[in-house]
């Protein structure tokens, strides 16, 4: 064997491994981990299991980080200096979607808030939750206690019917509205869940002990409205939700304007507020605020049916370049391509046309607003 394979590490594992083997999963390698694509009957109807019923998604290489401090406005201050979003005014189970910004305003990485009574968990994306852990320990570790939970597990029950799945495990969890969470139990274990997910319909995310994991999964895969999905539905579902992806979509050079993310910034933490600025690229943001961005991320939907995939030049109608596509593919709920791209923004209006250069070929496409697919949370 060569001194380079020998220095590949070997993929990291979730508990639900030897699960999706028995389940027929094609695994691939994502973010380190070993990982299910799709399942036995593929992607398609993964998809359409989530958009009808409920689908159970592995979300365990995902990385969950406690905040905690003796007074626990203390860890959210920290919190504050390193993301654009108001933390402080979370009421316990208010859960809240985030960013950590760079001095360019470009984004590090985007997660997810919950107050809990005793701590902030942080839900970050797995390709980069070392990275975040160590941004973390450096920048407020000294203000908060900064705390990993690699012992717990993370899954994804997504879909209309996920609530009435999940509800013969505990009743109690169907008094969740979105974007909020609290502490159940759930095949006997502590779990805590977030009425949330990634795929723009309702359903939950499960905080769950990893030793409890696969009961849990077994559990719920058990309940007649439920079956397993993989890595490929949760693209395709959360490109038609418009929702973006990191390390795609978004990334250190994107600022939260160019990508269309102004709303995740309350009032409070803008230019003017009570609370403006303070966290990282801030002058940067606060000047795209105020004077619009040069780029903008949009929605695309094709005129032809060819689906267009990431790193596809646009053009206008003279051939002159306009920006590239992010994410693409054919929806299999809209049935039609759709993509995610970035494009000058006297470009980026709704209805405008635009081409994709695609081997040789343009092919029309137009803006539009996303999502492609309605959103069905149930909110409060």
């Amino acid at each position: 064997m060569s001194a380079l394979a020998n220095s590949t590490p070997p993929l990291l594992t979730t508990p639900l491994h030897a699960l999706h083997r028995e389940l027929g999963a094609k695994m691939v390698p994502f973010a380190g981990h070993d990982m299910p694509v799709n399942y036995r009957h593929g992607i398609l109807a993964e998809h359409r299991q989530c958009r009808d019923s409920a689908a159970l998604f592995d979300v365990s290489h995902m990385g969950q980080v406690r905040l905690v401090a003796d007074d626990l406005q203390q860890a959210a201050r920290a919190l504050e200096t390193l993301v654009p979003v108001d933390v402080l005014g979370l009421a316990v189970g208010q859960q809240r979607y985030a960013f950590f910004t760079n001095a360019n305003g470009g984004l590090l990485d985007d997660l997810m808030i919950t107050r809990r009574e005793t701590d902030l968990l942080l839900i970050v994306n797995a390709a980069c939750k070392d990275a975040d852990i160590r941004h973390l320990q450096t920048h407020i570790g000294h203000r908060c206690t900064v705390q990993p939970l690699p012992e717990r597990a993370l899954l994804a029950l997504q879909g209309p019917k996920a609530v009435t799945a999940l509800a013969r495990l505990n009743p109690g969890v169907s008094a969740l509205t979105f974007m909020t969470g609290g502490a159940f139990a759930l095949v006997g274990a502590d779990c805590y869940l977030t009425r949330s997910g990634y795929t723009g319909e309702d359903g939950f995310e499960i905080s769950v002990p990893a030793t409890h994991a696969e009961t849990l999964a077994r559990e719920l895969l058990a309940q007649p409205e439920v079956a397993p999905a993989g890595l490929g539905a949760r693209d395709t579902l959360r490109l038609e939700a418009g929702l973006c992806l990191y390390g795609h979509d978004i990334h250190t050079t994107t600022t939260p304007i160019e990508a269309g993310l102004a709303w995740a910034i309350q009032k409070v933490r803008r230019a003017g507020g009570a609370r403006a600025g303070g966290y990282p690229g801030a002058n940067v943001v606060d000047a795209q605020f105020a004077g619009g961005a040069s780029n903008k991320r949009v929605g695309l939907v094709g005129l032809e049916r060819v689906p267009v995939r990431e790193g596809t030049e646009l053009v206008d109608g003279h051939g002159r370049r306009l920006g590239h596509v992010t994410s693409g593919t054919i929806g299999p709920t809209v049935n039609k391509p759709i993509a995610m791209a970035y494009v000058a923004s006297n470009h980026a209006s709704a209805s405008h046309e635009v081409f994709a250069l695609v081997r040789g070929k343009k092919l029309p496409m137009r803006v539009t607003t996303m999502p492609f697919a309605p959103h069905h949370y149930v909110r409060a």
